[in-house]
């Protein structure tokens, strides 16, 4: 049996910044993101290019003349990487409103990374009349400066590319739907590498590599199923390196409640009478982040997922001084303890990832769900 393509999505995040430089050198502006949660359909629909900041193995010496330490590894490495001028091809960042450090870090950015347009999105927690009445006007805020820059913003583009993303995410959940039974026989790391070069390539390109990639996944038979079934928890992962050691150390992943995963596709679309309509419904529908609701909301959601899955263990990869995801822990661990689902805690280091370390904890994790 041949393997599923990995490689069209291998070569597109390892040749992500020369093929976006090269889009942007054409004439196509790229607008850059932290968090899933930032309304990509309205970038796009302006005729721009979203694309995902990732973070990534590298040292954070020029970061660290600018941000104090105590913030997560990712969005520091991720500015280390634009002073580097590794994200030249950015016209700017738009960031919805999550966590407190992405919006001080656009500061950051704004102050000494060039770029057209930075801006941070308001966005309410609560749904209710009024928080779609204000929603609906910090889109249209953000609307008038897209169009600032160069856009062209109309409901039709709009609902072309909810339509167009809706297709996307439908299609990554029919692959999660094929993982949690056992019929996707794709190394985690591999199915992150899909994921991610979804972030950083036009959703037009992506979208027929998806399709070809769902259709011959669809085709193969049930998979073997060998390893101790284990679900991954966390905010980015950005080093596919930690999901292979889980891997060989004896898991198999069946799922993930990852911003760099699932959290980013459910629901696919959202529902309402205009395109902006669709969108704030589609918000308030999120699968839910730590940043945006509490942890005693969020509890019975990923008991629900790792049942749904059959996981036997859920391993929670966090970022380093991840407020939101640390202080969640102790009512999620409860709530997975109280359905006999044990849970093992990485913090994710700023100076890397310690493999050896990692393979103990992990393979004495698994011995103890019966591995």
């Amino acid at each position: 049996m041949t393997a599923l393509p990995i490689q069209p999505f291998a070569e597109i995040v390892r040749d992500q910044k020369e093929r976006l430089t090269d889009l942007a050198s054409g004439g196509r502006k790229i607008l850059g993101y932290f968090c899933t949660y930032t309304p990509i359909e309205m970038i796009h629909a302006a005729g721009f290019v979203p694309v995902r900041i990732l973070g990534g193995g590298t040292s954070t010496d020029r970061a660290a003349s600018l941000t104090p330490i105590f913030i997560c590894p990712y969005l520091r490495k991720a500015l280390e990487k634009a002073l580097r001028g590794e994200y030249d091809f950015l016209s700017g960042v738009i960031q919805g409103y999550t966590c407190d450090v992405a919006c001080g870090v656009i500061n950051i950015w704004e102050m000494n990374v060039p770029g057209e347009l930075y801006h941070t999105l308001p966005m309410p927690y609560q749904d209710s009349p009024e928080a779609r009445k204000y929603f609906r006007q910090a889109l249209a805020e953000l609307g008038e400066r897209l169009n600032g820059i160069g856009g062209c913003l109309t409901d039709e583009a709009l609902a072309a590319s909810l339509d167009l993303y809706g297709e996307i995410r439908r299609l990554s959940l029919e692959l999660y739907r094929l993982r949690s039974q056992g019929r996707l026989a794709l190394p985690a790391a591999d199915f992150l590498t899909v994921v991610q070069a979804g972030l950083v390539t036009p959703p037009e390109d992506y979208l027929p590599m998806l399709e070809a990639f769902v259709a011959a996944a669809q085709e193969r038979p049930s998979a073997e199923e060998n390893g101790i079934p284990v679900l991954v928890s966390g905010s980015v992962i950005d080093e596919p390196r930690v999901l292979e050691i889980l891997e060989a150390s004896g898991a198999r992943v069946v799922g993930d409640d990852l911003c760099t995963g699932l959290r980013g596709f459910s629901p696919p679309t959202g529902r309402g009478e205009d395109p902006v309509d669709r969108l704030m419904d589609r918000h308030f529908k999120r699968f839910p982040c730590p940043a945006r609701m509490k942890a005693q909301e969020r509890a019975p959601v990923l008991v629900d997922l790792v049942n749904g899955s059959r996981a036997k263990g859920v391993v929670f990869f966090l970022q380093k001084f991840c407020t939101p995801h640390l202080a969640d822990l102790p009512v999620v661990l409860d709530a997975l303890q109280a359905e006999g689902v044990r849970g093992l805690v990485v913090e994710m280091e700023e100076t890397g990832l310690n493999e050896g370390q990692l393979r103990t904890r992990v393979e004495s994790f698994l011995e103890m769900l019966g591995g």
